[in-house]
């Protein structure tokens, strides 16, 4: 009677087993459901990450495209500022050994002549030598009547004089020349002095 009795406690046990967990429509277990919920979470959050990222990457490749592009700007107008540089002190040179050839014209026309055709063959010559240095950029600087300016004036002599105001260029020795805003040669001056000064 007592294996009865324990044959039948474990049958009760059985069908108290299977009446608290019964099983579900299909023959599906209930935790099968929501593994795939969860695997159904994973794969629609899976393309947004891949969308994030290959947005991040995209945004990272376009700064770089934008980074590179303003440094080749840079190092172009670089490049071409050095080229002008080279180009300015190459004129600057050459024009500088045809400074003396203008003085030479210049000291030619103060001479008095008699002859008009040579004078006037000289000064043609002289004004197509102006006109040639002027369109690089060549220009004289004032010098008689203005204030002394050391940047641009070369003081040979100071003259004591009440006729000029002090520190005025009362007359020009030697012309001087820029060219552009680069000076080439200072102009060789004289300049007054007020005696009271």
């Amino acid at each position: 009677m007592g294996k009865a009795s324990g044959k039948s406690e474990k049958e009760s046990a059985g069908l108290d087993l299977e009446h608290e967990l019964p099983p579900a429509e299909g023959g599906d277990s209930s935790s099968a459901p929501a593994r795939e919920t969860s695997g159904s979470g994973v794969e629609s959050s899976g393309p947004a990450l891949e969308l994030q990222k290959l947005r991040a990457e995209r945004d990272s490749l376009l700064d770089r495209v934008a980074r590179t592009q303003a440094e080749f700007e840079n190092a172009r107008r670089r490049a071409a500022k050095e080229q002008q540089d080279f180009r300015d002190f190459a004129t600057a040179d050459a024009i500088k050994s045809l400074l003396p050839v203008m003085d030479s014209f210049e000291r030619a026309l103060q001479v008095k002549s008699d002859s008009s055709d040579f004078r006037g063959g000289i000064e043609l010559i002289h004004k197509q030598l102006q006109d040639a240095l002027a369109k690089l950029g060549v220009s004289a600087i004032p010098a008689k009547g203005k204030p002394f300016d050391p940047h641009y004036h070369e003081a040979i002599e100071m003259v004591e004089t009440s006729e000029a105001a002090d520190h005025e260029v009362i007359e020009e020795l030697q012309r001087g020349y820029k060219l552009k805003d680069r000076l080439l040669r200072p102009a060789m001056v004289k300049v007054a002095k007020n005696p009271g000064n």
